[in-house]
């Protein structure tokens, strides 16, 4: 019964198992003004691991899960409206592992988990610049805002305990304040708030329907910028409430939770730079207790590069 449990809670945790750990964190310097016609390729490799079950409807004491994922996505920068405006794509690939107690368990799942999608805009403090304009351009205070969207592509088979999909939307709101300052601001404080949104999973455990509430959260980033090539920053993030109901039932799994990370950013040259990420969860009343690490290539081109 426990080795069942154990893969009913392999397959869900796929979609969400690293964004939990560090993804779940917006990005440091995300709403950095940047300019038009440009575009951005990323490759990441990620690895996180959890003492518990991924899934809050499903605890497994003792369980332990090692996820290594690679993700590719890609952002477009363009004007509307006068202000700077990105959106983005990524599909991950992933492959996952794990063990309850002294068990063992032999085998493992890998393929394409649940694609994203982002659309991101600069309310304040980001005009629309040429990459000559740009050049000259001095960072300020920014307001910005953007809605993610996690779509049910994944594999998925309600007939199978192991899964690489969540069967189920997300969407996440949110807004966004970066301030610079200091001197030669280098440094810079970005602040987030945002929420996520679930629909139902109709086929949970196969006929069940599982459903979950909001789950907002808000982020603090502090980062300082060593030079024109190099910043790192200091991550947090607190979440809370998103409790489930399973077929009506409410499961009384309202989630707290603070995860603490920091990141690392090394342009190579103007169009490539190199990212490491780090995060661990400190506080996970109804969370799993993870940590986790990632890696990313990002190759930028477009018109004035």
């Amino acid at each position: 019964m426990r080795e069942c449990l154990l893969f009913i809670c392999l397959g869900l945790a796929i979609p969400s198992f690293s964004r939990r750990v560090y993804a779940q964190f917006t990005e440091p310097h995300n709403y950095d003004n940047a300019p038009v016609g440009f575009n951005q390729l990323e490759l990441a490799y990620s690895y996180a691991h959890a003492n518990a079950s991924l899934d809050t409807s499903l605890v497994v004491p003792g369980a332990s899960f090692n996820l290594n994922q690679g993700n590719i996505s890609y952002t477009r920068y363009l004007g509307f409206v006068h202000r700077l405006v990105w959106v983005e794509a990524s599909l991950p690939i992933a492959g996952l592992g794990g063990s309850v107690g002294a068990t063992i368990i032999q085998g493992s799942v890998t393929g394409v988990g649940d694609a994203g999608y982002t659309v991101s805009m600069l309310l304040k403090g980001g005009p629309v610049l040429s990459a000559k304009k740009f050049e000259n351009y001095q960072p300020t205070t920014v307001v910005g805002m953007s809605l993610s969207i996690t779509t049910p592509t994944g594999l998925y088979d309600s007939n199978k305990i192991l899964n690489l999909g969540s069967d189920r939307w997300s969407f996440k709101p949110e807004i966004a304040v970066s301030y610079p300052f200091g001197p030669e601001q280098k440094w810079q404080l970005d602040s987030y708030a945002n929420v996520y949104f679930f629909t139902d999973n109709t086929s949970y455990h196969g006929a069940e329907i599982l459903r979950q509430q909001p789950l907002p959260g808000i982020e603090g980033h502090m980062s300082y910028s060593f030079s024109n090539s190099v910043w790192a920053s200091l991550d947090t993030r607190y979440s809370f409430r998103g409790s489930t109901l399973v077929n009506g039932e409410n499961q009384n799994n309202s989630q707290q939770n603070f995860i603490l990370g920091s990141e690392v950013n090394v342009s190579l040259n103007r169009r490539s730079s190199l990212v490491f990420e780090f995060g661990k969860a400190l506080v996970h009343r109804n969370g799993p207790a993870s940590t986790g690490f990632a890696v990313k290539y990002s190759y930028a081109w477009g018109k004035g590069s």
